[in-house]
């Protein structure tokens, strides 16, 4: 067995987890400054300590209901080949420790755009936990190319 250190975190009803060595930091909730014409992911950016990190809407990045007025989503700060990202999340579970060679490939019930962001699921005693390519998640350029054919461009 090789086992996987993952963070889970939930989005609506659905439970997702990224690996622990991607994962810099998880916090409460930080002021975000918008960003105009960022593409519909983008909340905004944030200063994280003087590193300017790019906060990105996980609901709104795999078109899920958009969060409840007043509901105020954690940060799960992770790295990426292009720094850091905050993904903007429901809420933060815990760390769990996963069989790596139980982790089955994305279901086709999978639907949407969240399909090519899950990199697999692993069955956890009462759901399924979601496995999420951190790289596909961050990056927007299907987001970026959309909004340009919307603006004419």
């Amino acid at each position: 067995m090789m086992a996987q250190q993952v963070c889970t975190f939930s989005l609506a009803s659905s439970t997702f987890g990224v690996p622990v060595s991607l994962v810099q930091e998880v916090i409460r909730w930080l002021e975000i400054t918008p960003v105009p014409l960022a593409p519909a992911a983008v909340s905004g950016m944030l200063n994280l300590r003087g590193q300017i990190v790019t906060a990105i809407d996980m609901r709104r990045r795999l078109e899920l209901a958009e969060r409840q007025a007043g509901e105020s989503p954690m940060h799960v700060v992770v790295r990426t080949a292009e720094g850091p990202v905050s993904l903007l999340v429901d809420d933060v579970g815990d760390v769990l420790e996963v069989d790596a060679d139980a982790i089955e490939s994305a279901p086709e019930t999978i639907a949407g755009r969240a399909r090519a962001m899950v990199a697999g699921v692993y069955q956890l005693p009462d759901r399924l936990l979601l496995i999420l390519d951190v790289g596909k998640a961050a990056d927007l350029s299907d987001q970026q190319e959309r909004a340009s054919r919307a603006l004419g461009a």
